[in-house]
């Protein structure tokens, strides 16, 4: 019996070098199955950082702890993406936590993978 799609959140983490043509650069993702569980992972993220980070970025990071992150969790129960963002030096750090929907997977317990499985072979990263 497959069980039904669960609603959820997708949520990345993105940094990117503002003095660099490059785009950004994803660091870490997380899937969370309610908002407080999507916000909250931002928040621990922010308050692990904020020491590090410069004056401004600093403030920027406790004013979406004290007062942004309500309005973040408010939007995700409305089923809105929200973004937070924080620049520190020449990087800026930008969470993203999107609603999705999670698929379940089929259990392949005993089952036979197809022949062009093993055809894959991993090409070596730059």
């Amino acid at each position: 019996m497959l069980k039904p799609p669960q609603r959820g959140y997708w949520c990345e983490c993105w940094t990117e070098d503002l003095t660099e043509q490059r785009g950004p650069a994803l660091m870490a993702s997380f899937d969370a199955y309610s908002a407080p569980q999507a916000d909250r992972w931002v928040a621990v993220a922010l308050r692990t950082i904020s020491p590090a980070l410069d004056a401004d970025a600093s403030d920027e990071a406790w004013e979406w702890l004290y007062e942004g992150r309500i309005e973040t969790r408010r939007a995700l129960l409305r089923a809105e993406p929200c973004t937070v963002s924080v620049a520190h030096a020449k990087t800026r750090i930008t969470w993203t936590i999107r609603p999705v929907l999670f698929l379940p997977l089929t259990h392949r317990q005993a089952a036979e993978l197809p022949s062009c499985a093993y055809d894959f072979k991993p090409r070596p990263t730059d």
